[in-house]
């Protein structure tokens, strides 16, 4: 990972409030120690210009309170998967307090005290851990895919079954070889039987 985007829209909020602030903190800030350690960094003030910015991106740095992170990390993950990862400085963590205990799609977390080893290492673990969520995500989507096709074909034996009053097994059959027959997966067949039958009800 070299090109980090960071999202930091408290800063220049900062620097007008105090103009001498900016200058104080400016060591500390993830654009000038990510660039100082070699990556490239992009820096997005706003979420349309996150959004923008995204598809150059390898990971994602937030420098925003916790209750912040989980909008904006939704919908930049919709664009592109990266790690998304929390820059925790004294600032964003004292106003995220009260958050703590967010669902917040965060693979990790960085500190301005960092040494260049230890953000490497942090950086490296933040993207096998976004690898992982990543897998996590598709596997979930997968069952849910099966639970609701295993619905649509409970649905469709149950209409067999009280349609032709045979038991559940030879309903499973019928619909097993209806789909061969058709060249069709179960879960259509099973679909097209639920279907036709709440349109002939409705019409009774």
């Amino acid at each position: 990972m070299r090109s980090m985007l960071v999202v930091d829209h408290r800063a220049d909020k900062a620097a007008i409030a105090d103009p001498r602030s900016e200058q104080l903190s400016k060591k500390e800030t993830p654009k000038y120690i990510l660039e100082t350690y070699g990556y490239q960094v992009l820096r997005a003030k706003d979420e349309k210009t996150a959004e923008l910015q995204m598809s150059s991106a390898d990971a994602v740095i937030f420098h925003v309170p916790l209750n912040e992170v989980k909008g904006l990390a939704t919908r930049l993950l919709k664009q592109k998967t990266a790690p998304m990862i929390w820059w925790c400085s004294a600032s964003a963590a004292s106003l995220s307090a009260a958050f703590c205990e967010d669902d917040v799609p965060i693979d990790g977390i960085l500190t301005p005290s960092m040494s260049e080893q230890e953000l490497h290492w942090a950086l490296h673990f933040a993207s096998k851990q976004c690898f992982q969520r990543q897998q996590w995500l598709n596997e979930r989507k997968q069952l849910e895919g099966r639970l609701e096709e295993r619905k649509w074909i409970d649905m469709a034996k149950g209409i067999l079954c009280k349609i032709k009053n045979i038991s559940e097994a030879e309903a499973y059959d019928l619909l097993r070889k209806q789909a061969m027959n058709e060249r069709k997966r179960m879960v259509d067949v099973a679909t097209s039987i639920v279907k036709v039958y709440q349109i002939l009800q409705e019409q009774k």
